[in-house]
């Protein structure tokens, strides 16, 4: 079997995708992060202080070698002026032959092999004066014309200057000192000498690769210190996290072990003490709740047999109430109508019990909502009329059939358009339906009263009214929403408000085709598409093959 090796395009995709998965870690481990933090920082002070050693060591060997270049040219100058001065002056041979004497003195007192004579420009020329004379290496390429202009204005002192040497390895760094020496009989002459640092340049290459190789020794120590401490410090964080997690999926059982008596020690008995607490509340919590379940469920069966009594009598005196004085007519009339709310408030009653106790349950068909939708509408056009409202349902989709409990949509459609018409003011009142791929909405739009931001937040609460001090005028139980917002989960799907003060509101209804299957995007928009003009009038609806206008 032959091995293929790597896979070039997998390596490629796991060294693009490296960003990201480290910027993952940064978000997500503590760990990761502390280390690298801890790495940065002390990475950054060994590079400060790696740097400035450097420099420090550098400009100390680079100091202490122009001082011992500084004594030695001065040594040499001294030796060679000696020879000039102790020579008899005559013939011109003489001179030169004194030349080299003093050139051999000077490689003899001081360090240096590269040597460079020239005689100072602007004197008389004299034929028996000895001839300039230059080292290999050190010639005018190397010596600057200002370090030259320095020396020949000036007799006294040493100049120097940094400069670099060429030889086989291809350069090096070096210093050339200048001054002046005095030849008896021929003149004064500018006596240069190279200086040699590459033993002073290999020293701090060893010293700036010792620094080197001790910072990243110490950042990699340094590196598994923190690594090891973090991990003792976050793992029991960890731990305490993954619990808590477990806490609030509902495993009110978890708790934290507690090892010693330091911090964490008391965080995990802090915790624990708090998830006990917890627990038992939640267990408090739970059965009262399944107490007042019990109760209310209980009150409103019980309270059935005797409403059923009252509703009978009542029906009796209503069926009758023509024989009856006036007031005792009016009487049985309120009679009648405060029955009739009650046995609806019951109804709801015993509705939301099953939902808190979690028993509801959906009895689905294949349905099409716009034929219930359709119904909700001629089953309220009357009401809608004697309110002065234009109740019209514009359905372009929605006649695909899907599964849904029909009689929980048709309560929830009538519990929307009736409230429309409760506070519709009298205005058109528009029923969309309209589906896509994966959804198929139901709207209710109204262009009356409505409502503001903090108000349309709670309109799905239990018996909560935006306008406590607002008359009904349709005799509402105060659950019809709450419970329209049950149904709708229990469907998987979605209701949303839209509601402006002066400009009305619109319920939207969504739906997924197929149950348990993604809403996506609703077909009917929110807000809708006349929110955009306040004050206008609402767009008008013509009657088509796909719309149907009821009260006109």
């Amino acid at each position: 079997m032959s091995d293929a090796g790597p896979d070039p395009l997998r390596l490629v995709r796991s060294i693009r995708s490296l960003p990201r998965r480290v910027a993952a870690a940064w978000r997500r481990s503590l760990q990761f992060k502390t280390v690298v933090v801890t790495l940065g920082l002390t990475g950054l002070a060994v590079f400060i202080a790696g740097a400035y050693m450097s420099v420090s060591i550098g400009n100390d060997l680079f100091q202490s070698r122009l001082d011992q270049v500084l004594v030695d040219s001065a040594r040499a100058q001294l030796a060679a002026q000696r020879t000039f001065d102790a020579a008899e002056t005559g013939e011109a041979v003489n001179l030169d032959g004194v030349m080299g004497s003093a050139r051999n003195d000077i490689a003899t007192v001081s360090s240096s092999r590269l040597i460079t004579v020239y005689r100072v420009p602007g004197q008389d020329f004299d034929p028996a004066a000895p001839q300039d004379f230059e080292s290999p290496g050190l010639d005018t390429r190397v010596i600057s014309a200002g370090l030259r202009e320095e020396v020949a204005e000036n007799s006294d002192g040493q100049w120097w200057q940094s400069v670099e040497l060429s030889d086989s390895r291809g350069g090096s760094p070096a210093i050339v000192v200048g001054q002046r020496i005095t030849v008896p009989g021929a003149g004064d002459y500018e006596l240069y000498m190279g200086y040699d640092l590459s033993d002073q340049e290999e020293t701090l290459q060893f010293v700036q690769r010792t620094l080197l190789f001790a910072g990243l020794a110490l950042l990699a120590l340094i590196g598994a210190v923190a690594w090891a401490v973090v991990r003792i410090v976050v793992l029991p964080i960890r731990v305490a996290a993954e619990t808590s997690e477990r806490l609030a999926a509902g495993e009110l059982e978890v708790r934290i072990d507690r090892r010693g008596e330091d911090e964490i020690a008391t965080l995990a008995r802090s915790f624990n003490a708090m998830a006990e607490s917890l627990q038992s509340r939640i267990k408090e919590l739970a059965e009262l709740s399944l107490v007042q379940q019990r109760f209310v469920s209980d009150v409103s069966h019980e309270l059935r047999t005797p409403l059923t009594t009252i509703r009978l009598a009542g029906d009796v005196l209503y069926d009758q109430r023509s024989d009856f004085p006036p007031a005792t007519a009016r009487t049985a009339e309120l009679l009648h109508t405060q029955v009739e709310r009650f046995e609806l408030l019951l109804a709801d009653l015993l509705e939301i019990s099953r939902y808190d106790a979690g028993s509801a349950e959906l009895e689905t068909e294949r349905t099409s909502i716009a034929r219930l939708a359709e119904d909700s509408v001629d089953e309220l056009g009357e009401l809608a009329r004697q309110h002065g409202s234009d109740l019209r349902l514009v359905a372009p989709g929605g006649y695909t059939e899907i599964d849904v409990d029909p009689r929980r949509i048709r309560r929830i459609v009538r519990n929307l358009v009736g409230n429309a018409i409760e506070h519709g003011e009298g205005r058109p009142i528009v029923v969309s339906v309209d589906s896509s791929e994966t959804a198929v909405a139901l709207g209710v739009r109204d262009y009356g009263l409505g409502m503001a931001e903090v108000d349309a937040e709670r309109v799905f609460d239990r018996f909560w009214r935006a306008d406590p001090s607002r008359r009904r005028t349709i005799g509402g139980t105060g659950l019809g929403l709450s419970i329209a917002l049950s149904d709708t989960m229990l469907h998987g799907g979605a209701l949303e408000v839209w509601s402006r003060p002066g400009e009305g509101s619109l319920f939207r209804l969504t739906l997924p085709r197929t149950p348990g299957g993604p809403l996506g995007d609703s077909p009917i928009p929110l807000p809708p598409l006349d929110a955009d003009a306040p004050g206008t009038a609402p767009v008008s609806l013509s009657v088509q093959s796909t719309s149907k206008e009821v009260g006109s």
